[in-house]
């Protein structure tokens, strides 16, 4: 009578764990649109946080849409998405103000670098990043150098806006500022061709650092150059349509142990290193401080 009430416990337990993993597989089911900057999609660590996220919950259809980070929010406003990636605290933080986005998390980080030529006709190389964009567009109006940027509206375009402005110089119009209006991918591809400066992430640019042979890092030290990534819900009581319990379960997938490793080890073995560090908390607060420091210059 004891094994037989054992076994009985036995067989009610799993019974019940089959339930509650059929429950939550289907709980967790339909589409989950997901906005993202270019950088995390050309280096293919969102497919591999998307991939972790699947093999939890099997019945979740992911749609990933990459694009700058402006048009990320742009379209997460216009309803398009359900959970927005990006690295733009100055544009972020409209979209957070008005409602749009519910309170986010960053997740990652790594650090922007500027690019260029060996010869370094600008001589840059070791300087800090303002006073570099200052000596870039010098040497380019001398007609020594060109300046290939995104133009795209992008997190890193972004930036670049602030590290010409933190210059004090403004290059638009200029005939040697070459406007990709392209992903970090192709605009590395035209700076190499045309042998030009750029400022790009680190991560895209050691995932293609092979097809780069005319372009060095010159820069890869400063504050300003720090690079931040968060997670965002778009609100559904500001816009119609959000999944919002996809989007949460999401967020929690990417902010876990789990995500936090797909991010840290991402790289390693392919590259040597990774592409990204993982926040795990942001625990001393440094990179919330350093999204608050580019939101107010942005």
């Amino acid at each position: 009578m004891v094994w037989l009430a054992i076994a009985l416990m036995l067989t009610v337990a799993f019974s019940s764990l089959l339930l509650i993993y059929h429950y939550q597989a289907g709980y967790y089911g339909g589409t989950l649109r997901v906005t993202t900057t270019t950088s995390l999609y050309n280096t293919g660590l969102l497919e591999k946080l998307a991939e972790g996220f699947r093999q939890k919950y099997p019945r979740v259809s992911i749609q990933l849409i990459a694009v700058g980070s402006g048009e990320a929010l742009r379209r997460a406003a216009q309803g398009d998405a359900d959970v927005v990636l990006s690295h733009a605290p100055n544009l972020e933080k409209k979209y957070l103000s008005d409602g749009t986005l519910k309170p986010g998390k960053i997740f990652a980080y790594n650090y922007f670098i500027i690019l260029g030529p060996h010869d370094d006709p600008a001589g840059i190389s070791g300087m800090d990043p303002v006073n570099a964009m200052a000596a870039i567009y010098k040497a380019c109006e001398s007609g020594r150098a060109l300046f290939v940027s995104r133009a795209d509206n992008s997190g890193t375009n972004a930036r670049e806006l602030i590290l010409w402005s933190l210059a004090g110089v403004d290059p638009s119009g200029r005939p040697w500022y070459v406007e990709a209006g392209a992903d970090m991918a192709q605009t590395l591809m035209v700076a190499n061709e045309k042998k030009a400066y750029t400022l790009s992430d680190v991560g895209t640019y050691l995932k293609f650092r092979k097809r780069l042979d005319a372009l060095e890092p010159l820069v890869e030290k400063g504050e300003v150059l720090i690079n931040v990534y968060s997670i965002y819900t778009v609100n559904p009581e500001k816009v119609p349509g959000v999944n919002e319990k996809l989007a949460d379960a999401f967020t929690e997938f990417v902010l876990s142990e789990d995500g936090q490793k797909i991010i840290e080890s991402y790289g390693v073995e392919e590259l040597g290193e990774p592409l990204f560090r993982a926040a795990n908390g942001d625990p001393a607060g440094e990179l919330k401080s350093a999204w608050e420091a580019m939101a107010r210059i942005g």
